[in-house]
């Protein structure tokens, strides 16, 4: 189900809570979600439709991947970037990292493992700190 995009920074910058298999429904609206806006957005976190769940999910390519309880393992090739968000107004400057492993659930719940760069990297950086409640 398509959800609205919440844009209460109140809301947005509080901490999500790690998801259970229970939030399965949230992947499928978070999905939904996401690949009708992407015409203007590449990734979302579960809070930007009101959900405080630690699940995000992103295009890559023609794929739209999901990542339950994301957890990042090591960075490397530190930047400053300028991005937008879906759920705020304007852009802002952010510190981001190149390469960076992740450790995480798949859409499945199976334990994943995986290396990311360039603008996949930073797309995952920026959904996992809407999970933190970071607002850049």
């Amino acid at each position: 189900m398509i959800r609205s995009i919440v844009r209460d920074p109140f809301f947005l910058g509080r901490k999500s809570e790690n998801a259970t298999e229970a939030d399965r429904r949230i992947i499928d609206d978070l999905t939904d979600t996401l690949r009708a806006n992407l015409d203007r957005c590449v990734g979302m976190a579960a809070n930007m439709i009101g959900e405080r769940k630690r699940i995000i999910v992103f295009s890559s390519g023609p794929l739209l991947t999901v990542m339950v309880n994301p957890l990042i393992l090591s960075k490397s090739g530190p930047y400053e970037a300028e991005e937008g968000c879906l759920s705020l107004t304007g852009t802002r400057k952010a510190a981001r990292f190149g390469k960076i492993t992740v450790k995480y659930l798949d859409r499945d719940f199976r334990p994943r493992t995986g290396t990311f760069e360039g603008f996949t990297a930073e797309i995952i950086q920026h959904e996992i700190d809407h999970c933190d409640g970071i607002l850049i």
